[in-house]
C-alpha cells in the first residue's frame, strides 16, 4: 500500500448522514453511517430488508430524497459519471451484457472512463487472473454458466479500480453463483485487493460465518432501516439473533476458528417483518 494510503487511513470515505429516500408510500432511512478506506463492512439482514437500497443510495444509483451523502468529502451528488466512476465501483446482484460478448471486453468495460488507457490489456489480465477466470479468456459470455459469469464480472469491477486509492467497492452478493470453495478463494481475493489500495469493500451478504470472517463491522438492516452496527465478532450473536428472529450458537474449530450455527431445536425468536417491496 502507498505510504499516503497508510497516512489517511481513518480519512472518512463515505459518510451518510441521515440519509433518506421515500418512494411512493414507502420511506427508507434515515441511514446515518462512516466508512473509512481500508473498512471493510458487512451488510446483513432478512431478505427483502433493504439492503440493496442501501448500497444503491450509497453508489448513487438512487438519489436520496433527505440528509447528506459525501464521499471523500464531497457531496455525491456534485460527481459527475466519469469522476464516480473512477472513485466508486458497484457488482450489482444482476448484470446483463450484450450477447455473445467476450469475456476479456467485458472486463475491460470496467475502465470505460478513461479516454486514454495504456496498460488496459495488462489490468484486464491481472483482474481475470485475480478473480480465478483467467482460463476463461476468449470465451463468450453465453457459453459461461452462471458462476463463470460472476468471476468474469468481479474481474471488471477489480479492473476498474486496478490503478486508484482509497476507493469505494460495493458488492450485492457476490458470491451468491459460486461453489464453496470458490467463494473462500474470491472472498480472500477480495481482501487482498482491497487491503493493498486502501479500498473500502462494502458487501451484502447472507452467510453469516463468511461476514465475521471476513470483515471489520456489520451493518444490520431491516424494514428499511439500519438497525444497528456491530463488530464483527461473536458478541454480535445477540443482534443477530434479533435481526433474523433465529437463536444462534457458537463452537471452535480444531484450528481455533469461531462457526456461527443455528440452534435448530431452540423456538424461533420474534423476528420483524420485511417490506415484500424492498430488494434484498
Amino acid at each position: 500500500m502507498n505510504p499516503a494510503t497508510i497516512n489517511l487511513i481513518n480519512q472518512p470515505l463515505l459518510v451518510m448522514e441521515a440519509a433518506s429516500l421515500r418512494l411512493g408510500r414507502h420511506h427508507f432511512g434515515p441511514y446515518t453511517l462512516t466508512l473509512h478506506a481500508g473498512e471493510r463492512v458487512a451488510v446483513l439482514g432478512p431478505s427483502g430488508a433493504g439492503k440493496s437500497t442501501l448500497l444503491k443510495l450509497a453508489s448513487r444509483e438512487l438519489h436520496h430524497s433527505g440528509g447528506h451523502i459525501s464521499l471523500l468529502g464531497r457531496d455525491i451528488r456534485h460527481y459527475s459519471l466519469r469522476e464516480m466512476s473512477r472513485r466508486r465501483a458497484v457488482l450489482a446482484q444482476t448484470t446483463h451484457v450484450a450477447f455473445g460478448m467476450q469475456t476479456e471486453l467485458v472486463v475491460s468495460l470496467g475502465r470505460a472512463a478513461l479516454e486514454i488507457d495504456p496498460h488496459l490489456t495488462t489490468i484486464v489480465h491481472n483482474a481475470m487472473q485475480l478473480a480465478h477466470a483467467a482460463h476463461l479468456a476468449g470465451r463468450k459470455m453465453d457459453q459461461l454458466s452462471g458462476g463463470e459469469q460472476a468471476r468474469i464480472h468481479l474481474a471488471r469491477i477489480f479492473a476498474q479500480l486496478w490503478d486508484i486509492e482509497q476507493g469505494l467497492v460495493m458488492m450485492d452478493e457476490p458470491l451468491a453463483a459460486l461453489d464453496p470453495g470458490l467463494q473462500g478463494e474470491l472472498l480472500d481475493s477480495m481482501q487482498s485487493y482491497a487491503e493493498a489500495r486502501g479500498h473500502a469493500l462494502l458487501a451484502i451478504l447472507h452467510d453469516i460465518n463468511q461476514a465475521l470472517h471476513a470483515f471489520d463491522r456489520l451493518l444490520l438492516v431491516n424494514n428499511g432501516q439500519l438497525e444497528s452496527q456491530v463488530k464483527a465478532d461473536l458478541h454480535a450473536l445477540p443482534a443477530l439473533q434479533s435481526l433474523y428472529g433465529i437463536h444462534l450458537g457458537s463452537l471452535m474449530t480444531p484450528d481455533g476458528q469461531a462457526v456461527v450455527y443455528r440452534k435448530k431445536n431452540a423456538a424461533p425468536t420474534a423476528r420483524p417483518q420485511a417490506h415484500s417491496h424492498l430488494n434484498s
